[in-house]
């Protein structure tokens, strides 16, 4: 079974998604920090990995309901090994991820932290940290996370299945083998985030000018930061956001900021993220230190209205049969993450489109509870993960029943099977072929498993 990636950084994440979940405490999560400390059981150059890390990650595994043997255990510990190895050659050959993609992934995840626990006041209380110490305790780890990604794409992307390759690899497993697949769907969704009208945000800058002449008046930044910036992380510390280097924000602030002198005020500026009152504080090489006082202009009802009116439209279209829902949703979805897999949601194990209805998210499932395949739900109030208000349409593509694996009914996941072995044997001829190119330190406990002899493919 293919465990890498996904295994290692659940290993590195977990502690941090279980406390948000709910599922350790904070005394749990010191007791593994103090565990790591003397707890490294593998060095593949600069890089190590902790006991705690091979526990968490096969407490994941068990918690899907696998058993823990010792050939897991090892297949594991290899994943993971593999991982380190992909990081140590990165560092090797200068494969690098761009700051402000590093930035968007960790926004996209505290505000997937914030959706978990509730809000932002108890993610922090939860933790006793605020969220720009939760983000800097996550960077290295997302940033590592990112990189393999890049890594294994570059490995991998090329690599494609024939239909003959899925019969052949599905004919090859037993028929006493074959997986039962309880009840499964398919679930579509079209995306439309509220566009703010663009009085709200005339409202938002003339506020922003106010605050600005106040200060110029004499009133302190800080003060008034703490007063009344929308960003929750940074007006705790009177707007500071601490120093960055190029390319780490977003380009609209950064371009305003390095305009500026110390002390200097910037006009009011738009980024995605609202509008900014920056302050440049100081410079230090190439980096810059700045606060900001950042309003959000709100969605009005009128905003929702609107969006559900032209959401209300496409469906129109779909159900006259005037262009299908992928078509649809490829064209017009605002959603990045569906629009190019014809709006269908993904299954989060397997990255199929079919998703046992047991995994269905609860807001899903009952409004899809009692549709009938191939129907489209009207306009509904939508979030997206970082917190964005939206409308969305949902389409019940299929509602597979309860059965044994099958060519017919479960192409798309024997095909998926495949092609992800087939990339593993990609892997495992990069392990054999660069594992004698780095450093490696493997604690004597594991000999056991032979991890560094050459896979067979």
């Amino acid at each position: 079974m293919n465990y890498i990636f996904k295994i290692s950084f659940l290993a590195k994440l977990l502690p941090i998604v279980g406390l948000c979940l709910g599922l350790a405490t904070s005394g749990q999560a010191q007791q593994r920090t103090a565990k790591a400390i003397d707890g490294i059981i593998i060095k593949v150059d600069n890089q190590i990995i902790l006991r705690s890390e091979l526990e968490t990650a096969l407490a994941q595994v068990a918690s899907e309901g696998q058993p823990i043997t010792p050939e897991l255990r090892c297949n594991i510990l290899r994943s993971l090994l593999t991982n380190s190895l992909m990081l140590a050659r990165a560092e090797i050959d200068s494969v690098v991820v761009e700051e402000d993609q590093v930035n968007s992934e960790l926004d996209r995840r505290m505000a997937y932290f914030v959706q978990q626990i509730g809000s932002e006041e108890k993610l922090e209380e939860y933790y006793n940290k605020s969220l720009r110490q939760l983000k800097d305790d996550l960077r290295r780890q997302v940033k590592d996370q990112l990189v393999l990604q890049k890594m294994q794409s570059e490995l991998t992307e090329k690599i494609t299945v024939t239909p003959n390759e899925v019969k052949k690899y599905f004919n090859q497993i037993p028929k006493d083998s074959l997986p039962y697949f309880s009840t499964e769907v398919e679930i579509g969704q079209i995306v439309k985030l509220a566009q703010i009208d663009k009085k709200e945000k005339d409202k938002v800058r003339a506020r922003l000018e106010e605050i600005k002449k106040r200060i110029q008046n004499g009133e302190d930044f800080a003060t008034l930061a703490k007063e009344f910036s929308e960003d929750p992380v940074s007006a705790k510390d009177g707007g500071n956001l601490g120093f960055f280097k190029k390319k780490e924000l977003v380009p609209e602030y950064e371009a305003a900021s390095l305009k500026l002198e110390p002390g200097q005020l910037s006009d009011v500026i738009e980024s995605q993220f609202g509008f900014h009152l920056i302050q440049l504080i100081e410079r230090r090489g190439e980096q810059y230190n700045t606060r900001h006082i950042l309003l959000k202009p709100g969605s009005t009802d009128l905003d929702m209205e609107q969006t559900a009116q032209e959401l209300e439209k496409i469906r129109n279209r779909i159900l006259a049969d005037s262009i299908s829902f992928a078509k649809a949703a490829k064209d017009l979805s605002d959603d990045a993450a569906t629009k190019n897999n014809g709006g269908l949601l993904p299954n989060p194990q397997d990255g199929s489109t079919y998703i046992p209805l047991d995994k269905v998210d609860p807001g899903i499932f009952f409004t899809i509870d009692t549709m009938k395949v191939g129907s489209i739900t009207k306009p509904l109030p939508y979030r997206t993960e970082d917190g964005k208000q939206a409308m969305r349409i949902l389409y019940l593509k299929s509602n597979l029943a309860p059965h044994q694996a099958n060519l017919k009914d479960d192409y798309q996941k024997i095909s998926a099977a495949t092609l992800n072995e087939k990339r593993q044997k990609a892997m495992n001829t990069w392990f054999n072929k660069n594992k004698s190119t780095v450093f490696i330190d493997i604690d004597p406990e594991f000999d056991a498993c032979n991890i560094l002899q050459s896979i067979n493919n």
